[in-house]
């Protein structure tokens, strides 16, 4: 067979992934120093989706590796796209989207508490609330497939295919050189069913050599749908596994859910042991995979919800007007389309960003994802807390208590890293100790000794 036709077929659902068939400080501000982005997982898509009212802008991404003659990727969608309608982008702006709506580590270092005992009655230290290819027109009568476009852009090759069923249009897909996983034809069928077309694109590579990249560029699509969803049926056709799939909603009114699956806020704003700074993404995954458990691996989870215009703290600096513009968000304003600044430009108005993240696969989650944009504007992020233990010499009443304290906040801490990740507790306590988080209550100093200067002893 022609080298050209030896394509694995990537079902990528709306190419989410294209997979071969083969106590203290409380107030809400800090100092970040750990994310959890997608490169902590193996097998994780990125997705960027602009919705307002139809207007529809797909940036999608994929971790494929090998050999670029391999690689191709089936996607519903819901019309005939035009040239104009399907763009290649960078990857920089998706790992920028990415790395500001991370979930984040932040860490506190307590005050003297003689002074914060002083300034007690003085200030108000409370936390603002988390919320929760040309025109063929070509058909083969025997098969019912309709080449409706083709086009190259940017490395791909890109066909718009429409097909009357699903045996037709597997039959079409082998005879030219795609393998298709078990199953294809029911799901196909399905979406056939729906008057869906079918977005096909492979690597030109004499087109991809001449970008002298060693990785494929993100694809976009833009059209006008009622339907407010993302297919991910295919891309389970053929998944060893579990798969990370991570969607990014850029929107104008508030917050993104799923109307199909439960939408689940991951727990947050919570204190953990100082020594998870160094192993946060270990702690970041295990928490995931308990929530996933917990939820019986049917929720989507929500990691990010926000204005653009800031963040509090941030994990990187929300975007530019130009980046969101290439990512389809055209009521920013921005300079011109799909020219990336030189110059850091003024944050974006009204623009809400909503990060989610799903752990999938076919047995858990059959149908496609459903999605609808509410009103909800409130703000929510991933955001665990070390907090430093003052380590100075307070000599007051306030400071023994502070102390005599801290072995209960501890353990407070052990127990609720417990909870979270399914960690031993015993092996959490003794790296709390080696950490100097103390579960030991220190001795109390005499009065007097605080009094005059002096040791308690004779003389």
């Amino acid at each position: 067979m022609n080298r050209s036709l030896k394509k694995t077929l990537f079902a990528a659902a709306s190419a989410i992934a294209a997979i071969t068939v083969t106590g203290g400080a409380v107030a809400f501000c800090g100092f970040y120093v750990a994310k959890a982005d997608t490169k902590l997982f193996n097998k994780a898509s990125k997705v960027a989706i602009m919705r307002d009212e139809d207007r529809t802008v797909i940036t999608m991404a994929n971790d494929f590796q090998g050999d670029l003659a391999e690689f191709a990727m089936v996607i519903p969608v819901p019309v005939v796209l035009e040239e104009e309608q399907i763009h290649v982008t960078e990857n920089a702006i998706l790992d920028h989207l990415d790395a500001y709506t991370s979930p984040r580590l932040v860490e506190y270092f307590d005050e003297d508490p003689c002074v914060m005992y002083e300034r007690r009655e003085m200030m108000a230290m409370a936390a603002p609330a988390m919320d929760e290819v040309t025109v063929t027109g070509s058909k083969k009568d025997s098969l019912g497939v309709t080449i409706e476009a083709q086009y190259t852009v940017g490395e791909y090759d890109i066909l718009i295919l429409s097909a009357e069923q699903s045996d037709g249009l597997s039959t079409w897909l082998k005879q030219n050189g795609y393998k298709l996983p078990d199953g294809a034809e029911e799901t196909l069928g399905s979406y056939i069913k729906q008057g869906t077309k079918f977005f096909v694109a492979k690597v030109n590579l004499e087109e991809q050599a001449q970008t002298n990249l060693k990785y494929l560029r993100p694809l976009q699509i833009a059209f006008e749908s009622p339907k407010f969803m993302l297919p991910i049926r295919l891309g389970t056709l053929n998944a060893d596994g579990k798969q990370e799939l991570f969607v990014f909603t850029l929107t104008r009114k508030g917050r993104v859910e799923t109307t199909n699956y439960r939408t689940v806020k991951l727990p947050s704003n919570m204190d953990v042991p100082v020594y998870i700074k160094s192993q946060f993404g270990d702690f970041y995954k295990s928490m995931f995979e308990q929530q996933v458990v917990k939820e019986n691996e049917r929720a989507v989870f929500l990691e990010y919800a926000w204005d653009m215009n800031w963040c509090d703290p941030c994990a990187a600096d929300p975007l530019s007007q130009n980046e969101l513009r290439e990512l389809g968000v055209y009521w920013t304003g921005g300079d011109q389309p799909g020219i990336l600044p030189r110059r850091p430009t003024p944050p974006a108005q009204d623009v809400f960003v909503t990060r989610l993240h799903v752990s999938y696969d076919a047995a858990h989650f059959p149908e496609d994802l459903m999605f609808k944009e509410t009103g909800d504007r409130s703000n929510f992020q991933g955001r665990y807390v070390l907090r430093h233990p003052y380590k100075g010499d307070a000599k007051c009443d306030a400071a023994e208590n502070y102390r005599a304290e801290l072995p209960k906040r501890f353990e407070k801490e052990a127990q609720a890293l417990a909870n979270l990740t399914g960690w031993d507790i015993d092996d959490i306590r003794e790296k709390m100790n080696d950490a100097g988080q103390s579960f030991e209550e220190p001795k109390k100093d005499s009065w007097w000794k605080r009094l005059w200067g002096t040791d308690d002893k004779e003389g």
